[in-house]
């Protein structure tokens, strides 16, 4: 049984009801209200939206398993419709489960299967999209479930490996943060309450500052966490503005030493998904448009845009790109070759390879700078905190040393 919404005009009063009803399908539903005294006027799947809370969400890997399965199904033969009912009982993702009944719905009124996936934008974005609606109108919506899958499967593995990388930073920092907060909270108090037992000593400097950081920690803790946690809304809510994430995007490309991984992780990105859409027939504006979507960075996007409107205007995509700050060399000259040779796909597919063997050098190379720079850091925290506690010990040796 399934939750459908309803709009019907009662046959006894002529009013207009608004309610929800259980039945197998679109169909059994609308025989129910008939025979309950209703005209239906229109009747549809009740479904929760996906992306509001943790449980909701839809990973990628279930969008690949279910690209994977519809692909397979309907190379062998099987209608839309019961493929798309196959793979909804293979399904365990909820989420998942309730967007193809909405799906399924759609299609048995009469839809595409691009448009009834357009609705669910936070599950199947622009390149999904894009590709089914090239593949319906093709033919081979196998080929291009297919070359979705493929892509997503590579992109989930790209940004595997940046996250693994940022993961070892992260997890230092976060333990160096600990163990400075638990020194200056536990150690440097006792250390003062030493001292003060002491007559006639006076802490030097940078004992009486940490010192006082400490207590201050001790005291407001609560205050802390407050502006912590105030900073934290209040950045996030920023970078999802226009500005905040046209800021973030310009610190990717340009701040050393993460913004050579990005421009080559943008660079394959571009690459993969041209690729999969030029394969797909997916003609070259809305293919350039759609990739702008997808490259995930709103700077190297504008000049997606910026070749799109060159490209409108006659110009080849090898000389659009040519000279931008935001693209990198290789890839306007690959593309140049490929337009000369007619295999522009190919090529992508070459330039979306090499850098994403590129990211893999240079997720190393990040790693390989990082570290030992967290090694200085945490060298010169644990001098300052050393100084501050051996400091007054010297100095008060020296005040107590015999005269020779």
């Amino acid at each position: 049984m399934q939750s459908f919404t309803y709009t019907a005009r009662n046959t006894q009063t002529g009013q207009k009801v608004k309610a929800e009803i259980e039945a197998e399908n679109e169909q059994a539903a609308g025989k129910l209200l008939i025979e309950r005294g209703f005209i239906p006027l229109e009747i549809g799947l009740k479904t929760r939206k996906p992306g509001v809370g943790f449980r909701n969400r839809v990973p990628a890997k279930e969008r690949v398993i279910f690209s994977r399965q519809l692909s397979t199904l309907i190379n062998a033969g099987l209608p839309l419709l019961q493929s798309l009912n196959t793979v909804r009982g293979q399904t365990a993702n909820k989420a998942l489960q309730a967007i193809i009944d909405a799906i399924i719905t759609d299609i048995e009124a009469g839809a595409p299967l691009a448009s009834s996936l357009a609705k669910h934008s936070s599950v199947f974005d622009g390149v999904y999209v894009s590709l089914i609606a090239a593949g319906e109108t093709s033919g081979k919506l196998h080929l291009s479930l297919e070359r979705l899958a493929a892509q997503q499967e590579k992109d989930a593995e790209v940004l595997s490996k940046v996250r693994g990388a940022m993961m070892y930073p992260a997890i230092v920092l976060l333990v160096l943060f600990a163990l400075v907060i638990f020194m200056m909270t536990t150690v440097l108090p006792q250390v003062e309450n030493l001292y003060k037992s002491l007559p006639g000593v006076k802490l030097p400097f940078i004992t009486l500052w940490l010192v006082g950081t400490a207590n201050f920690i001790v005291d407001f803790w609560w205050v802390l966490i407050l502006v912590l946690v105030v900073g934290i809304v209040v950045t996030r809510r920023w970078l999802r503005t226009p500005k905040g994430k046209q800021v973030l995007d310009q610190i990717k490309l340009r701040a050393w030493p993460v913004a050579p991984l990005f421009r080559k992780l943008y660079m394959a990105r571009f690459a993969r998904t041209a690729s999969t859409l030029i394969g797909s027939g997916v003609p070259m504006i809305q293919m350039l448009n759609t990739t702008a979507e997808a490259v995930g960075n709103s700077q190297v996007a504008a000049s997606i845009h910026r070749a799109a409107e060159q490209v409108k205007g006659g110009k080849t995509l090898s000389a659009s790109l040519e000279g931008d700050p935001y693209f990198l060399e290789l890839v306007p000259n690959m593309i140049h070759i490929g337009e000369q040779s007619g295999e522009l796909e190919d090529m992508m597919a070459k330039v979306a390879d090499y850098y994403e063997k590129e990211v893999d050098s240079q997720i190393k190379s990040v790693s390989t700078i990082i570290e030992p720079v967290l090694m200085i850091v945490v060298g010169i925290l644990a001098l300052i905190i050393v100084a501050a506690v051996l400091l007054p010990i010297y100095s008060l040796g020296g005040k107590f040393s015999a005269p020779r």
